[in-house]
């Protein structure tokens, strides 16, 4: 079994975090020690991981609950939950394309202010007005 600080610990994720996934009802099944302390499972902590993980992926508070949810109604839910990580999903690569086509016009403005830089080119500005 595991506290709440090693879970943490573990997972990299903050105390308050893990409460209050515990407390949104995200965590099923919480165990109690002696003192009334939460503590987690081997299974626990793996699912805590996956949230995580959602949370990582864009997924809301209640798209996390939702999730949760289906996962707990079994097998006959699969199929529901697919759909909603390949929406999850499409969204992340769409984020990962509006990336790289901010890092390529970073590259090209660099590589263009080193062309200026060392006289290869010369400076040209859409802001600067030429003088008629």
């Amino acid at each position: 079994m595991y506290t709440m600080m090693q879970v943490c610990r573990e997972l990299d994720m903050t105390y308050q975090t893990l409460k209050y996934y515990c407390n949104e009802g995200l965590v099923p099944n919480v165990k109690r020690d002696n003192n009334n302390r939460r503590v987690f499972d081997e299974k626990d902590v793996k699912w805590i991981k996956d949230l995580a993980c959602l949370k990582k992926c864009g997924m809301s508070i209640q798209e996390m609950k939702e999730y949760l949810n289906l996962c707990l109604q079994g097998e006959s839910t699969i199929i529901l939950r697919k759909e909603m990580l390949s929406k999850k999903q499409e969204a992340l690569r769409a984020s990962i394309k509006e990336l790289k086509d901010s890092i390529a016009y970073i590259d090209w403005k660099q590589n263009f202010y080193d062309e200026v830089l060392s006289g290869k080119r010369p400076y040209v500005s859409n802001l600067i007005r030429a003088e008629e």
